[in-house]
């Protein structure tokens, strides 16, 4: 596995292997790699013949107060954990790099409606953040796949409308939440966690599997379900940012007609954001 700094050395890789007529995949990460993270080369691999990793934390996606400059940078454990799952090339560039001359500011990427609601509600800029650099990055790499995780499900959501609107020619793949065993999301945040704060915030999985578990049954009450489960996270010491019941291919809110749903819950323990959802038809 080789690894780069630049965008120059980047396409000097790139190009090489498109001769090739190999097919490159992409995993962007913002590093401090777990298990989630490796599960998104092993979607790449079964796809693409070349695999291209990129670890850069972005700045342009951190709002005020969020934590940005604590957000662990750990690239000499990342790259033996994506050597050994068989990725090809690290593309581990600085901020100036990739924001020469400080032109975060000169271009704005946003993606209306699905950016809106859920964690575009409280995060301002965010999504526009997350935009930028994936329009940045996806133009860099030039890849023919690229793998992003669901469990940030809103992302997921945006990085598809994305693709479609600027006519990218990649082919965006969305793999599946690795959990713990007891259902929390892996997280490189819930590295800020002790061990019960682990065993608290797996309540946000119960109560989303309780409440779609609910409306498969028929319950078609969402309010009163998300007072029910948002009580659940208050009793096990979570702070709910949101709990919601929203259509997959929008965002908006569930209706009665809503056949392919989404349920989105943020929550804080202490001072960590940790987000989940599930997805599933009726």
């Amino acid at each position: 596995m080789k690894t780069v700094h630049t965008v120059k050395e980047l396409r000097e890789f790139i190009s090489a292997e498109k001769k090739a007529g190999r097919k490159v995949g992409f995993v962007p990460t913002m590093g401090n790699l777990h298990s989630g993270h490796i599960s998104l080369v092993d979607q790449a691999k079964q796809h693409a013949d070349f695999i291209v990793c990129s670890i850069f934390v972005n700045p342009t996606q951190f709002g005020v107060g969020e934590d940005f400059d604590r957000y662990p940078r750990t690239l000499e454990e990342d790259s033996a954990k994506l050597a050994a799952a068989g990725c090809d090339l690290v593309f581990a560039p600085d901020v100036d790099e990739v924001y020469p001359e400080q032109s975060q500011a000169w271009v704005k990427v946003s993606v209306n409606d699905v950016s809106e609601n859920h964690c575009g509600a409280s995060r301002a800029g965010h999504f526009d953040g997350v935009g930028l650099v994936v329009s940045k990055l996806f133009n860099m790499v030039q890849p023919d796949v690229a793998v992003f995780g669901k469990k940030d499900f809103q992302q997921l959501a945006v990085i598809r409308r994305l693709t479609i609107a600027l006519n990218f020619p990649i082919e965006i793949i969305g793999a599946e939440t690795v959990r713990e065993d007891n259902g929390l999301a892996k997280s490189s945040r819930n590295g800020y966690l002790s061990e019960q704060d682990k065993q608290d915030a797996a309540v946000i999985y119960k109560q989303l599997n309780q409440v779609m578990a609910d409306i498969k049954e028929g319950n078609k009450d969402f309010e009163q379900l998300v007072k029910q489960a948002e009580a659940q996270l208050t009793e096990k010491g979570l702070q709910p940012e949101y709990f919601n019941i929203a259509d997959q291919d929008t965002l908006k809110p569930a209706d009665d007609n809503t056949k392919k749903l989404v349920i989105l819950a943020a929550a804080k323990l202490g001072t960590t954001r940790l987000i989940d959802n599930i997805d599933f038809e009726i």
